[in-house]
């Protein structure tokens, strides 16, 4: 959903970390995940989109995002199923907001906190290792996914920061975008 964000205009930076014990970071400086209460789940927006198969911003009222990158609103739903704990981080409508889940399921409310005049989303997950027989990034194949995401994406910065042993890191941006590959 950050690369649905930068197609859509609305985002043009995302860092992705991989933190020492696997677990991933994904930050970007988008609208923010919405927090309203969904109209027919009656809960927050963000947890029907990180709970939901096709609830993210590509469906519903409006059209949604006119173009996409991702997968169809399986996306983030489908990386929450998948991890053993996911924290997410909200900046928007004036404040920062909280939300921690286990094996997709949501272990309190959506909670509002401290002030902030920024907006984006930032997701922290860690792969459950009772579905994964191995967790380990590939940092080269990490990198090239990104390369070929900038690219397709013009005006994006994709950082990506390896916390691990070799401490890597790179920066993709194509102002050109696919022009410049």
């Amino acid at each position: 959903s950050s690369v649905d964000e930068a197609l859509a205009g609305h985002c043009d930076h995302i860092e992705l970390t991989i933190h020492p014990d696997e677990s991933v970071t994904v930050s970007d400086n988008g609208r923010g995940i919405p927090v309203d209460e969904h109209p027919e789940e009656k809960r927050p927006a963000a947890e029907v989109v990180l709970t939901v198969l096709h609830a993210g911003g590509k469906f519903g009222e409006g059209g949604g995002y006119k173009v996409s990158g991702g997968l169809h609103g399986v996306g983030v739903s489908v990386v929450n199923a998948l991890s053993e704990s996911l924290h997410l981080e909200i900046q928007r409508d004036g404040h920062f907001w909280t939300q921690d889940y286990s094996r997709g399921e949501p272990k309190g409310d959506l909670k509002k906190g401290k002030a902030s005049k920024e907006t984006g989303t930032t997701i922290t997950f860690a792969p459950d290792p009772e579905i994964f027989d191995e967790i380990t990034y590939d940092y080269a194949t990490l990198a090239e996914r990104m390369r070929e995401t900038a690219f397709l994406t013009r005006g994006l910065r994709i950082d990506l920061v390896d916390e691990r042993g070799g401490g890597e890191r790179d920066s993709f941006h194509y102002e050109g975008g696919i022009v410049d590959f």
